[in-house]
């Protein structure tokens, strides 16, 4: 079975398709200005869409998008996301990401995502779990059956992905840190909050400084129930200070009902490279664009690589 490479930039709809041997999908990208924080990386929100939308166009080339499933009233729902990453693109940075699927059960499969930098050199990895439901009954789909089973067909075994699997979460907290009412932006098309926005949410919890002067190196979150435009929501939160690690549960106000839990592990930057902010382009008049580029990143040598030739 061969699989695809996609490259994704400031035109995505001009996707090239390119083979490659192994039965992964590839999918090259560029930080944007507007994907990046105040440190000037890539957001892990932004990690997340990404990560979901590889694993969207890798599971529609196989004939089990989420378009396909919606014919039939089936969709996926992503039940477990572990991150871990060393390093994270700055801006103007190229990257891209790799996605495999490791194991099929009868109602859960295993997902598994690799990035690397421009040079190749892998500088983190992703795990998933993902269930299929029927929309109209909201209930998990047996995937070993599902299409005779041809999902089996696109496991990929030989492809390593060093970091633990998501596990167990724990919140002991009595008192919620923040509260919140799902708004306009946090739905999604399906009519619940979007499991990005749970990440957005939860990384808010702690100050701008910690961001700037540390650096996230594993976030896990596990899905438990869904929640609605204008349901109001508690976060709560346990801080281990020792290990610097930060445990959080969301639960609906009125109900007590888990969201879901999120765990963050954190660790302090001490290399000069670590908190090395890139510039943003100035404002001001007097410099040309392209000369910017061309001066400010490495990795681009010319306009048309944003022009997409």
């Amino acid at each position: 079975m061969k699989n695809e490479e996609y490259s994704l930039s400031l035109q995505p709809q001009m996707v090239k398709d390119m083979m490659t041997k192994e039965n992964v999908g590839s999918y090259r990208f560029l930080a944007e200005p507007f994907h990046v924080d105040c440190t000037g990386r890539l957001t892990m929100s932004i990690v997340g869409n990404h990560l979901l939308n590889c694993a969207g166009m890798h599971a529609a080339k196989r004939g089990f998008g989420i378009t396909d499933l919606n014919e039939h009233h089936y969709t996926w729902v992503l039940s477990r996301l572990a991150m871990e990453f060393k390093d994270l693109p700055m801006q103007y940075d190229e990257f891209s990401i790799d996605t495999w699927v490791e194991a099929v059960y009868s109602l859960f499969t295993d997902r598994n995502f690799s990035m690397h930098n421009a040079k190749g050199e892998a500088i983190g990895y992703a795990r998933s779990v993902w269930a299929m439901i029927d929309l109209d009954s909201r209930r998990p789909v047996n995937l070993v059956t599902m299409h005779e089973g041809r999902i089996n067909e696109y496991i990929c075994t030989d492809r390593e992905c060093p970091i633990e699997k998501p596990g167990r979460i724990r919140v002991v907290a009595t008192e919620p840190l923040y509260s919140f009412a799902a708004k306009y932006s946090d739905i999604d098309i399906n009519g619940h909050v979007n499991s990005v926005r749970y990440i957005e949410h939860i990384l808010d919890l702690l100050p701008l400084e910690k961001h700037k002067t540390e650096r996230l190196k594993r976030f896990e979150i596990a899905y438990i129930t869904e929640s609605y435009f204008g349901d109001q929501l508690d976060i709560y939160m346990d801080e281990d200070k020792e290990e610097n690690v930060y445990m959080v549960e969301v639960r609906k106000h009125f109900s007590g009902e888990v969201v879901c839990r999120a765990k963050m592990e954190w660790k302090e930057m001490k290399n000069e490279d670590d908190i090395k902010i890139k510039p943003t382009l100035p404002l001001r008049g007097g410099l040309d664009f392209w000369e910017y580029v061309r001066g400010s990143t490495k990795s681009m040598k010319n306009e048309e690589y944003f022009l997409q030739k």
